[in-house]
């Protein structure tokens, strides 16, 4: 197995118009970790996410994924980086006039990567690794309960069995309980596969739980890249209030911080 990073990003700069967001990003994310993205807002966490899976690029940069410049090589070269990671956006982004097995089974069958009867497998083996019954398959987005349409988008992400999963606030919408299970089955489903994960998040709850590292985006840059307890220690407006006020006290006491 390779030791190249999963994730490498080099002199990253972000503009929209005259707004600069970032100034020289680097991060270098290693296979297996769980990496989360914090900052306040407008500090391009989402965008930078969107950088590493292709859909914007960077003004200046280069972002490497899986050892390799993400746009290298050939189209069919491309296709097969891509395959390699899946993607949970925030709020599910499941597509309304399909029901939850066309969702599921929609990069399937685009990617051409199985027959009908394969997919109608893979499906139903998604859905139970979301711990979702099989008949949820027939239902509509519009038939699911918040919880739900987070687990079948994450069945989604996982359709093609990737290395990568790259989750945009994955808890965010959902009443603390059902935080609490999607988080333990992120995490469930990490360790069983041996994913590299990467995501943003504004919940402290989800981030105690979950990251082995967190990188914090402030004053256009990342200024801190290390565990949840070296990050509490680092001396920053931002990290002062995101990690010690009553709310992030409360979530590190959780985890038996020292805020």
């Amino acid at each position: 197995m390779s030791d190249r990073p999963v994730i490498e990003l080099r002199g990253i700069v972000t503009r929209f118009g005259p707004n600069l967001v970032h100034d020289g990003i680097d991060l270098t994310i290693q296979r297996g970790e769980v990496v989360a993205l914090v900052g306040g807002s407008g500090t391009g966490k989402t965008t930078l996410m969107r950088h590493v899976i292709g859909l914007t690029r960077p003004a200046a940069g280069d972002v490497s994924v899986f050892g390799a410049p993400l746009f290298s090589g050939t189209v069919k070269e491309q296709r097969a980086r891509r395959r390699r990671f899946g993607v949970l956006f925030q709020h599910g982004a499941l597509f309304s006039a399909m029901t939850v097995a066309e969702n599921i089974g929609f990069p399937l069958k685009e990617l051409r990567v199985a027959n009908r009867a394969e997919i109608d497998n893979l499906i139903a083996l998604k859905l139970a690794m979301v711990e979702l019954e099989p008949d949820t398959a027939r239902r509509m987005p519009a038939e699911l309960s918040g919880g739900m349409v987070k687990r079948v988008a994450l069945a989604r992400a996982l359709a093609l069995e990737p290395e990568l999963l790259l989750l945009d606030e994955p808890t965010a919408g959902l009443d603390p309980d059902l935080s609490a299970s999607f988080v333990e089955l992120i995490r469930s489903l990490q360790n069983q596969l041996g994913l590299t994960v990467v995501l943003v998040t504004h919940d402290l709850d989800t981030l105690a739980a979950l990251a082995t590292r967190i990188a914090v985006l402030a004053d256009r840059r990342i200024i801190s890249y290390a565990s949840l307890e070296e990050t509490v220690k680092v001396d920053h407006p931002f990290i002062e209030r995101f990690f010690r006020g009553a709310y992030g006290r409360r979530a590190l006491a959780g985890i038996g911080g020292n805020p």
